[in-house]
C-alpha cells in the first residue's frame, strides 16, 4: 500500500483496482525472488512506456534500507544541464517528493551525521500564484499539483441565465398576459383596467461534461476530474461522463463531497483508463442512450479531448453533428491548443473542429479561469463557425 501511494504521488495512474490486483498478483507469485517480485508489480502498475523509468527508480529506491532515503533523493536530483534532461529531471523531482512523503518521521543517528554531505537540488515549496497559474499540468511537480487542486476547488462557474420557453408575471414585461388580464377582469365585472404583463423566465442552462481519459490525456484528465467535482458540487443539473474505448457515467460519484474519494471511486469505475480512444463509438453510445435523458433543456456541453481517435474518425462526423444539434453550445477543450502553431492534423481533430461552437486550451489554471469567464457570458444565437474563423 505504501509503495502504491509513492507511485500515485509520483504521477502514475494507480487506483484502488490496481492496488487490489497487485496484492493478488504478489500473493500468487510470492516474494521469495526479487526479480519475480519486480516484474509482478511492473506488469500491474506500468501500462505506458514513459512510466517504465519512473517505476524502475521508485522500486529500487523504495525497496531498500529506509535510512538511506535522503541520500538516494540527493543522488536522484542532479542539477539541470540542458533542455534534453528536463523530462528526466521532472520525473526525478516527482519521485523524490513521493518518496519524501513515505519516509520515516525520524532518522537514526548515523543519518544525522551525514546530512551535510548531500545537497538535494530540488525545491519542494509552492510556486508563486502567477507562475503556478501559467504552468502546464503535465510539467507540474507533486507539490504544484496539490496546490493546483486546491486552487481548482476554489473556482466557481457563474453561468449567465438564459431565457426559457416559460413566462412569469412581471409588471415591466413586454408581453401581455391575456389569461391573467381576463381573470382580473372577471373579478371586476368585466372592467379590463390595467393589462397584466409577463416576461420569459431566465435560468442557468444545464451542463454536460464529456472527458477523454485515454493515455495521451492522462495527466490532464486527472486534473479535469477535480474540476468536474468542483463544478458538480457548486451547482445543480451537471452530468459527467468519462470515455476512452467505452462510455462511463460518473455523475453520481462526482457528487461525493470529498474530492479525493470521488476521484478514486471514478478510477475504480472506469476500466479503460489510459487506454485507447474511440471517440466516434463513445459519442454514438451517448447520443443513443443518454441524449434524451440529459439533453432535453438545451445544455452547454464541454467536450474535453485532444482529438486523437484510434478508429480514424469512423462515424465521428455524424455523431458530432448530432451532439451539436442537441445542445445550446458545444465547447471543445483541447490541451494541444496550448501550442501557438497547433493545426488539427489528426483525423479525429479535423472532423471535430467543424462541429463545435468554440474551442479553448485546457492545460493550466489560467485556461480554466478563462473558461469560467467565458461561460459567464451569454454566447447569443448560434452562428456557423470553423477552425479558420476562430484561429484568425
Amino acid at each position: 500500500m505504501h509503495f502504491a501511494r509513492v507511485l500515485r504521488a509520483a504521477g502514475l495512474p494507480v487506483g484502488p483496482g490496481k492496488v487490489m490486483a497487485a496484492l493478488e498478483a504478489v500473493a500468487a507469485v510470492g516474494v521469495d525472488n526479487r526479480r519475480d517480485f519486480y516484474w509482478t508489480l511492473h506488469s500491474v502498475f506500468v501500462n505506458r512506456r514513459d512510466h517504465r523509468d519512473l517505476f524502475d527508480q521508485a522500486f529500487h529506491f523504495f525497496w531498500r534500507n529506509p535510512n538511506l532515503l535522503e541520500k538516494a533523493m540527493a543522488m536522484m536530483l542532479p542539477a539541470m544541464k540542458g533542455e534534453q534532461e528536463a523530462p528526466k529531471q521532472e520525473m526525478a523531482t516527482r519521485l523524490a517528493e513521493a518518496l519524501e512523503k513515505e519516509s520515516p518521521p525520524g532518522g537514526s543517528d548515523e543519518d544525522n551525521g551525514e546530512d551535510d554531505e548531500f545537497d538535494i537540488d530540488a525545491s519542494l515549496t509552492f510556486s508563486k500564484r502567477e507562475v503556478l497559474a501559467e504552468k502546464d499540468f503535465e510539467k507540474m511537480t507533486g507539490a504544484e499539483l496539490d496546490a493546483a487542486r486546491k486552487a481548482i476547488r476554489r473556482m466557481r462557474l457563474a453561468f449567465t441565465p438564459v431565457p426559457t420557453r416559460r413566462f412569469r408575471p412581471d409588471p415591466n414585461g413586454r408581453r401581455t398576459d391575456l389569461r391573467a388580464t381576463l381573470r382580473r377582469a372577471a373579478r371586476t365585472g368585466g372592467d379590463l383596467g390595467k393589462l397584466a404583463m409577463r416576461k420569459r423566465r431566465r435560468r442557468v442552462p444545464p451542463l454536460v461534461i464529456l472527458c477523454d481519459i485515454s493515455g495521451s490525456m492522462d495527466r490532464y484528465a486527472r486534473m479535469m476530474l477535480h474540476f468536474i467535482h468542483t463544478v458538480t458540487n457548486d451547482r445543480d443539473r451537471v452530468q459527467s461522463f468519462l470515455f476512452g474505448t467505452r462510455l462511463t457515467n460518473v455523475t453520481r460519484t462526482m457528487r461525493r463531497k470529498d474530492p479525493d474519494i470521488a476521484v478514486d471511486q471514478c478510477a475504480s469505475l472506469v476500466e479503460d483508463w489510459a487506454g485507447g480512444t474511440r471517440i466516434g463509438v463513445t459519442l454514438e453510445e451517448f447520443n443513443r442512450v443518454w441524449s434524451r435523458r440529459v439533453m432535453t433543456q438545451g445544455p452547454i456541453v464541454l467536450l474535453i479531448s485532444d482529438g486523437l481517435d484510434r478508429d480514424g474518425a469512423a462515424g465521428l462526423a455524424q455523431e458530432m453533428e448530432r451532439l451539436q444539434k442537441s445542445c445550446r453550445q458545444l465547447i471543445w477543450l483541447n490541451p494541444l491548443l496550448r501550442w501557438d502553431g497547433y493545426q488539427p492534423k489528426a483525423s479525429g481533430a479535423r472532423v471535430m473542429i467543424d462541429h463545435v461552437d468554440s474551442f479553448r486550451p485546457i492545460h493550466n489554471l489560467d485556461s480554466l479561469s478563462q473558461l469560467a469567464d467565458a461561460l459567464c457570458r451569454d454566447p447569443g444565437p448560434r452562428a456557423p463557425s470553423g477552425w479558420k474563423d476562430q484561429a484568425a
